[in-house]
């Protein structure tokens, strides 16, 4: 559920019509619901609270500094996946004991500042990578936390480019790798083997593929104290799926109870590291429509807001409801409208939110609003065609908070240098 509804023809975000927002900052506008946010957060952790549960916020989903303040003063834990994000949340006010680090590639730089920062512990991803983590350690005279992240080889049957636990991902390791890791642990003298890691994938609607998953790696949990090595932390990941159109997710009561029966008894603090979960269905992108045009047959609305800004349409196919932000008098009066392409002005084929879509009838200036795009929306957005990124805004109830500051031109060439034997 979000915090989103239509009262009396115009959409409002909680108890602000979403309409008064965009006139006073423009748009293209990001605008979240922070009563929505905690909900999330705070369902997903009432449904774990039988066991020893630590709900990470996936901050690649979104990184915006207030979003993170609000979790952090929830009492929410982060996964990170760079430097970038470590330094974020630790701004943000995150505890660095509910700070896991996650990512493929982690540079010597960005471990060196995870270690300093005493965060609870990496997610590793390879042997080699391990290697880095101890020569790190070593040099700095420190002690680290880790656990292993294993390639559970689980189809969650989703979308190819958001699937991350099957044989052929770049995620993980196979089993006989991280088995070999273990047998090799007491060589790796600055590092802690405190954590197995698990993550299959995201937008994931039903629990059989996490049940499979989870077995998995209880069952190489089994196997480790058989070998003397305590595994205390197993973190099962995120990718709880939400309804962007007719989609039937599970609740977060109905995955804990599908869930829970396997972790129960097993003594182990467990961690979720849940993004679009939270946010997801939290935000909104709002577009103005710029123009109306018809050409072979079909009707093109072109908004103000591009691929750049959300790419998620582009990139995956993925579907956005899309709804006006005040329903004209043909709308109310039940008119069936029309099939629009909504489409950008970044010069791309691909520049689309939505194809042959049934809209009540549009006209130039009519508001638009792109929904769930809370979760990789902005995070993914760039300054393609040189276009400046959109403004964010926050709402608490009946009030709105700017939390980012549209970009300006002048922020597009602010690193920008041109040598001397130009000038």
């Amino acid at each position: 559920m979000h915090r989103f509804h239509v009262r009396r023809g115009r959409l409002w975000c909680e108890e602000v019509p979403v309409a008064r927002v965009a006139e006073e900052l423009g748009t293209p506008l990001y605008l979240y619901s922070y009563r929505t946010i905690l909900d999330h957060f705070r369902k997903l952790r009432g449904a774990f609270a039988p066991i020893h549960a630590l709900v990470c916020f996936a901050v690649k989903a979104n990184s915006n500094m207030a979003i993170c303040r609000a979790l952090a003063r929830a009492g929410a834990g982060f996964d990170v996946v760079s430097g970038g994000e470590l330094r974020k949340v630790l701004q943000a006010g995150a505890d660095p004991k509910r700070i896991v680090y996650a990512s493929v590639g982690k540079t010597a730089e960005e471990i060196e500042r995870a270690v300093k920062a005493e965060i609870l512990f990496f997610n590793v991803e390879s042997a080699q990578e391990l290697e880095q983590i101890q020569a790190v350690c070593r040099r700095l005279r420190r002690r680290q936390r880790v656990s292993l992240r294993l390639n559970p080889e689980v189809d969650p049957h989703t979308h190819s480019f958001i699937t991350t636990g099957h044989r052929a991902s770049k995620f993980g390791m196979d089993l006989a790798t991280v088995k070999a890791l273990l047998r090799r642990s007491g060589q790796f003298q600055n590092l802690l083997f405190v954590g197995l890691h698990i993550h299959i994938g995201s937008q994931i609607l039903k629990a059989q593929p996490f049940q499979k998953a989870i077995r998995r790696a209880l069952d190489l949990i089994g196997w480790a104290k058989g070998q003397g090595i305590q595994i205390r932390y197993l973190n099962i990941g995120g990718g709880l799926g939400i309804v962007y159109h007719r989609e039937i997710p599970q609740t977060a009561a109905e995955y804990a109870g599908r869930i829970l029966p396997l972790l129960k008894g097993t003594g182990l603090t467990v961690i979720l590291e849940p993004g679009r979960f939270i946010v997801g269905n939290s935000g909104i992108l709002v577009t103005r429509v710029l123009y109306l045009k018809e050409s072979h047959g079909r009707r093109f609305a072109i908004v103000d807001a591009g691929m750049n800004d959300l790419i998620r349409p582009s990139l995956y196919g993925a579907y956005h409801e899309i709804q006006p932000v005040a329903q004209n008098g043909a709308a109310r009066g039940g008119g069936r409208g029309a099939r629009y392409d909504v489409v950008g002005p970044v010069c791309e084929s691909g520049d689309f939110f939505a194809k042959n879509r049934r809209l009540p009838p549009l006209k130039a200036g009519d508001l638009l609003a792109i929904m769930g795009a809370g979760a990789y929306g902005f995070t993914m957005a760039s300054n393609y065609n040189s276009r400046p990124r959109a403004a964010e805004a926050l709402v608490n109830g009946g009030r709105w908070h700017v939390i980012r500051e549209r970009e300006r031109y002048q922020d597009l060439v602010r690193n920008e240098r041109i040598p001397a034997f130009l000038k």
